[in-house]
């Protein structure tokens, strides 16, 4: 068996030459995302970016503090004066609108939306499990559209 990284440094740059310029091209599937990675940032004019400012999973000494034993995740977004807190399980999203009023709320991927759901009067609504990969909410309410960050939530 032969040491890695070799030991000759003209081999060991032959390898690497030989890594980075694979014959078999990049896969199809990562050339869509990469392509819909510049198009997921583009918003519309109307719509508002509400910024991720909390992650239950980006909070260590939180996790310590919950008597469940469950894999719920809370996230948070604001943007525009509207709060969006979710907190995404097993069985789904659920979450709210602050401040509350009746609107709507939709969930999309990369293909598109997966989901779509009404906003009740105290701004609560629930949404299917989400896909793996990016998703982004977007919340209508009576003044404003506001998207979320694009997140992986699973």
């Amino acid at each position: 068996m032969e040491p890695w990284p070799p030991v000759d440094d003209g081999r060991l740059a032959a390898e690497l030459v030989a890594a980075l310029w694979d014959s078999e091209g990049v896969p199809e599937e990562h050339l869509t995302a990469a392509r819909a990675a510049f198009a997921r940032r583009r918003t519309d004019a109307e719509v508002t970016l509400a910024e991720l400012t909390f992650d239950s999973v980006l909070e260590p000494e939180s996790a310590g503090l919950t008597r469940s034993s469950g894999s719920a995740r809370s996230l948070c977004f604001r943007g525009a004066g509207i709060v969006l807190e979710i907190e995404v399980s097993d069985a789904g999203i659920v979450g709210q609108v602050s401040p509350a009023g009746r609107g709507r709320v939709s969930a999309r991927t990369v293909g598109g939306v997966y989901d779509e759901a009404t906003v009740d009067a105290v701004g609560l609504f629930s949404l299917g499990v989400p896909p793996t990969g990016p998703v982004q909410l977007r919340a209508y309410t009576g003044e404003h559209v506001v998207a979320t960050d694009w997140v992986c939530l699973r």
